[in-house]
């Protein structure tokens, strides 16, 4: 094994060496997975060959459930770093890393502790109910977290007359707000990068050349593009969406990644992406989640870094409002 500066690794985030570019970089993470006992998720936004190659591949409830339940010693994340905090939140035990820990996420960072802690004073009483896309420190504030596929239900199980702080997604807040009926719920002001750049003139006319298609949309998509959705879900409802729908066109409001695994189990329906209001680009991609390549899952199996730490009382404090979602969400059979 080559030796590694590990102090300056850290730094960068993750493991910058060049390997033989003879390597058969599939057959040998296998081996290594094997090796190591590891095993490696990955979220539906990633690349399509660092998808293919994943032991289990989901949005953030089913990787959620599946870091609770592994048995692997390693659990290799291939998302971004809140995912990754996740997983460890849940398996403080196992050794948990990231290919590269500077995969962030612009929702995330649009809530920070501080100003967060803040807000939480201002509505003394609140249940705070925090969307999985945070970092572990507003987890460790939060009473109950949730995902774009029970979000909905975490807050309906809720009684009516109590008061709600939802956070840090302003879209998928006012949306569950609006599907609800719950008007004692402040939303905190956050959004995703990929959801907010979607152009509602551009998808009509995609709509104009296929008038047939179906527009399915992500509940973080401003209130624009939901109205005139076909479907609103998560990202593994779209998915079940389009299997189960008899239409064979569908115009797809979310992160671009999710249509490899459409075109895998839909493969003689058209997916078309729908696009940003950028108008060089056809379709809209998270930055953060394609840092991610095969080489860096390479790397980080063999050389077990980028680690995820965290700061115990943060991560108890944090455990505490993941499982209660996991514990609703099994409840109801989610």
């Amino acid at each position: 094994m080559v030796n590694v500066n590990k102090a300056e690794l850290i730094k960068k985030g993750f493991v910058d060496i060049e390997i033989d570019k003879s390597l058969d970089l599939h057959s040998e993470i296998n081996k290594l997975r094997k090796e190591k006992n590891a095993v490696i998720l990955a979220h539906y936004y990633q690349e399509p060959e660092i998808q293919d190659i994943a032991d289990f591949v989901g949005d953030s409830l089913a990787l959620s459930q599946q870091a609770a339940s592994t048995s692997a010693d390693i659990i290799l994340f291939a998302g971004v770093h809140f995912m990754a905090e996740t997983a460890k939140i849940l398996s403080p035990q196992k050794k948990v890393l990231i290919p590269d820990s500077n995969a962030g996420c612009s929702l995330a960072d649009s809530c920070s502790p501080d100003k967060f802690a803040e807000f939480k004073n201002k509505y003394p009483g609140y249940t705070v109910i925090s969307y999985v896309n945070t970092t572990a420190e507003i987890k460790a504030l939060s009473d109950i977290t949730c995902t774009s596929s029970n979000a909905f239900e975490i807050v309906n199980s809720l009684p009516k007359e109590e008061n709600v702080i939802f956070a840090p997604d302003k879209n998928l807040g006012n949306y569950i707000k609006s599907k609800t009926g719950k008007e004692n719920m402040v939303i905190w002001d956050g959004a995703c990068h990929v959801h907010e750049r979607f152009s509602l003139e551009r998808i009509l006319e995609l709509k104009k050349q296929y008038p047939q298609a179906k527009i399915i949309a992500h509940p973080e998509c401003e209130q624009t593009i939901l109205i005139v959705a076909d479907y609103i879900g998560s990202t593994s409802a779209l998915l079940n969406y389009t299997i189960k729908d008899s239409s064979n066109i569908f115009i797809v409001a979310t992160e671009f990644g999710i249509i490899h695994q459409m075109q895998k189990t839909n493969p003689n329906k058209l997916f078309i992406p729908a696009p940003p209001d950028d108008s060089t680009c056809a379709c809209n991609d998270c930055v953060f989640m394609k840092m991610i390549t095969l080489k860096k899952l390479y790397n980080t199996l063999k050389y077990e870094l980028p680690e995820v730490t965290l700061k115990e009382e943060i991560r108890v404090k944090a455990e505490i409002p993941i499982r209660r979602m996991l514990e609703i969400s099994a409840k109801l059979g989610l």
